[in-house]
């Protein structure tokens, strides 16, 4: 029998029982389906850690305190005049630029419109460029706004547009915890990263948010930013020796603050996330194998319903081989179908935003899945197609 009679039979055979064959192919879908999203979740989670860390700068460091860590020792908070130390070091010509930061929360006022930003920064105008935040809508507040306190604003373009929908933030005055900010720019959105929202910030002068909301106290980081990316070396070289000093130690290994760059955390959090996609792509492949599971059990009972059929036609002088690949190819189709729906059903899923995250396929989850499904097919049709191969003819036809 050449293929293409086989591939009508195997196609007569499960048109005949078409609920049984959609329930399995959609068992070979749902898996196929789940491998391709969930791989492309994991992904987009990954890309978006990634684009928000290098946001930041490849030469942007961030300093800060183990206070509260369970340090064996008594870490002292970073202070303000640390970040002056820093600031004002001379023979650390690896450091560009310093910016204390504070951060708090608060609820924010505009006329009848209440918001809470997903936080409330405090740090110099450094941090701007620190932090590779630009302006896109008015300006920065200034040095001279920090000598003298005022109470202005920068906000993310996420608040700018809760607060003032469609209208023009630059010059409108906000309040915030009983303190009137007026807003004097918006800052370039960064978009989303699916954990946190960037562009959902009020930036104002440091020591306006201590007088309003933190007090004078420590500082919970500070922001460097070294000369270039090639002296981030040097440049935490030279912070850990000047905060070494404005904190009396005299022991490297017993510092109270830790220096982190954006290769160290682009390392660490791509490294989070490989093993967050790994343990994704393990729990979809578990549907693939309930999938497969299924086709073992609806071919094991189409052979039992098929057994007198079976018998005529060994009867009449089928080989094993027919009725072989007969049945292999009724499991094949059935997982090629299913499995091609399940590609077609993952590619249009992965354009839709999940919970926070914008898919990203990976080609090879692709690939990967719906060869998986085809092989997955064979081998679990294999025993069935094998059991009614197996058939000995005078058996067959007595079978009720």
């Amino acid at each position: 029998m050449i293929l293409w009679q086989m591939i009508r039979f195997a196609v007569g055979g499960l048109v005949a029982n078409k609920v049984r064959s959609a329930l399995t192919m959609l068992g070979v879908l749902i898996g196929v389906a789940s491998v391709i999203l969930l791989l492309a979740v994991g992904n987009g989670s990954s890309e978006a850690v990634k684009a928000s860390i290098t946001s930041l700068g490849t030469n942007a460091l961030t300093v800060s305190s183990n206070a509260g860590r369970g340090s064996a020792t008594a870490a002292k908070a970073l202070t303000v005049a640390d970040a002056k130390a820093l600031a004002t070091d001379a023979d650390s010509p690896s450091i560009k630029s310093v910016a204390p930061v504070v951060t708090t929360s608060g609820t924010a006022l505009y006329g009848n419109i209440s918001y809470q930003p997903g936080s409330i920064v405090g740090t110099y105008p450094a941090y701007f460029e620190t932090a590779n935040q630009k302006v896109e809508d008015g300006d920065y507040f200034s040095n001279d706004d920090v000598l003298n306190s005022r109470k202005v604003a920068v906000i993310g373009a996420t608040t700018a547009k809760q607060l003032f929908d469609t209208e023009e933030p630059v010059g409108k005055r906000i309040t915030i915890g009983g303190t009137p900010f007026t807003v004097v720019g918006v800052l370039t959105p960064k978009g989303s990263t699916g954990f946190n929202d960037p562009d959902d910030v009020v930036i104002a002068p440091l020591p306006t948010v201590q007088n309003a909301f933190t007090g004078f106290g420590s500082v919970n980081q500070i922001m460097v930013q070294a000369a270039s990316a090639e002296a981030t070396t040097e440049a935490q070289s030279d912070i850990t020796r000047i905060l070494m000093g404005t904190h009396a130690i005299t022991d490297a290994t017993k510092v109270d603050f830790r220096i982190s760059s954006q290769t160290s955390l682009l390392t660490a959090r791509e490294s989070t996330t490989k093993t967050f996609t790994v343990l994704l792509g393990a729990v979809a492949a578990i549907s693939l194998l309930v999938g497969g599971i299924g086709i073992t059990n609806i071919m094991l009972v189409t052979v039992t319903e098929r057994t007198r059929e079976i018998g005529i036609r060994k009867a009449l002088g089928a080989p094993r081989g027919v009725i072989l690949g007969q049945f292999l190819t009724e499991s094949t189709l059935l997982s090629v179908t299913g499995a091609g729906l399940g590609v077609a059903a993952g590619l249009i899923g992965s354009h839709f935003t999940i919970v926070g995250i914008e898919p990203v396929v990976i080609p090879e989850s692709v690939l990967g899945a719906f060869g998986i499904a085809v092989a997955i097919g064979l081998f679990f049709g294999s025993y069935p197609a094998s059991r009614a191969a197996s058939l000995r003819p005078i058996e067959a036809l007595r079978h009720e």
